[in-house]
């Protein structure tokens, strides 16, 4: 290191993040020491300053740390910190950070929520942040963000918020790209209105009765989860598309035309069979479907699905290429009269991958059936794997229905395998 010109130990140094080694390269030599001011970001994991023994408190090190360095572009906070020892961050090195992450740590603390500077309050400082990640937010009021303009990734994991407070933080991110809304709780009714958004994650945490509207034209990627109300009109960009609800029902999807889908999943205990037909019938371009709800019915009512037509199904769907079908969607395809329309000349075109889950031994001869039908008709199928899940029965059909798909893998074996 000591024949290397300072430039290229400046160089090497300005790949080191972590606030420890930082702390100790600092104290090897003048050299060294000399060259650390250029480092582009720091780390203070969590345990930062667990066995302190100096006089000066967190917030002060980290200050005199940041208050060091010539151009801070990336800050990540994982260790304690107040709002007061916040904003003398920013202040410092506010206006160069470009990427920007804080474990806040306030969700139980409501009078944090409201003193003054707030957390959230301090980060409008960094105003030319690309990225933003906070780790356990409480936003109950609006926090007090100007604009970010040129914020283009902002993740929230672990919050309680209510409507106006998060619908006031996202007008503050005009040209977000990438928006993550993780374990959130609080809101009811979601708006969001993002003109660049192309990549959406939303999982609202609790009784699932949330209700959703997005207006991004420029949509790709969309999860959803714990949402009963979803519209999204502007999907011509929108290729993935996850919708579950893990504690509620899903009663009503408005989309528009899903002419660019490729993947779709939909998941959870009970949806309305309007919404589960409906989504089937926009999605008829996708590639890969998943589906994995368990009832349908209106309200409390659960009831099975009704008979889906085989023929009909697959014709609907004729680029689908990889088909992961669980209980009660499998059974629907399973009824007597849902190989009724076959005729000849019929084939599952591009079908490629199957994945299904058995969990009750009921209708055991149609089942087979349906599954060598979609050998028989998949031309170009290369796997099928059969997944039995918590199949329980007293009765020995549960066992002679398990041995029937023992014998269909064999006489298939270099396509179905049993999971």
């Amino acid at each position: 290191m000591e024949s290397l010109p300072d430039a290229v130990v400046q160089y090497i140094f300005s790949f080191m993040n972590n606030a420890r080694d930082v702390a100790v390269c600092n104290c090897v030599s003048k050299r060294w020491k000399d060259s650390l001011p250029y480092i582009k970001s720091l780390y203070f994991p969590r345990n930062s300053f667990d066995n302190q023994s100096g006089i000066d408190h967190p917030d002060t090190i980290v200050w005199k740390m940041l208050s060091s360095v010539v151009k801070l572009e990336e800050l990540v906070v994982y260790s304690p910190f107040s709002s007061i020892g916040l904003a003398s961050w920013m202040l410092l090195v506010g206006s160069s950070l470009k990427h920007l992450e804080l474990r806040m740590d306030n969700l139980a603390e409501y009078q944090n929520c409201i003193e003054s500077p707030s957390k959230l309050e301090c980060i409008s400082t960094a105003k030319n942040l690309e990225s933003l990640k906070l780790w356990g937010v409480l936003m109950m009021n609006s926090p007090k963000w100007v604009a970010f303009p040129k914020l283009q990734s902002l993740e929230i994991v672990g919050a309680k918020l209510e409507d106006h407070a998060l619908t006031a933080a996202l007008q503050a991110c005009p040209n977000l790209k990438n928006l993550l809304l993780l374990g959130c709780e609080g809101v009811r009714s979601v708006v969001i209105e993002l003109p660049s958004l192309e990549q959406c994650k939303l999982d609202f945490y609790g009784v699932g009765n949330y209700s959703l509207t997005l207006t991004s034209p420029k949509i790709e990627f969309l999860e959803v989860q714990g949402c009963s109300w979803i519209s999204v009109r502007d999907t011509a960009c929108l290729r993935s598309l996850s919708i579950s609800n893990n504690a509620g029902r899903v009663y009503m999807v408005d989309f528009g035309k899903l002419a660019a889908l490729e993947f779709l999943s939909i998941r959870g205990v009970q949806w309305c069979w309007n919404a589960i037909s409906k989504m089937l019938q926009l999605a008829s371009e996708v590639k890969h479907l998943y589906m994995k709800v368990e009832f349908t019915g209106d309200f409390d009512n659960l009831q099975p699905f009704p008979e889906i037509d085989f023929v009909d199904f697959f014709n609907s769907h004729p680029k689908l290429q990889k088909f992961d079908i669980h209980g009660a969607m499998f059974a629907a395809l399973c009824q007597k009269n849902s190989l009724k329309n076959v005729q000849s000349g019929f084939v599952i075109p591009c079908l490629e991958e199957v994945v299904v889950t058995v969990r009750s031994p009921l209708n055991a001869e149609q089942k087979i059936s349906t599954l060598e039908s979609l050998l028989k008709y998949g031309k170009v199928i290369k796997s099928m794997a059969i997944r039995i899940l918590q199949m329980r029965s007293s009765h020995s059909s549960a066992d002679d229905f398990f041995d029937e798909i023992c014998r269909f893998q064999r006489m298939n074996h270099k396509t179905v395998r049993i999971e």
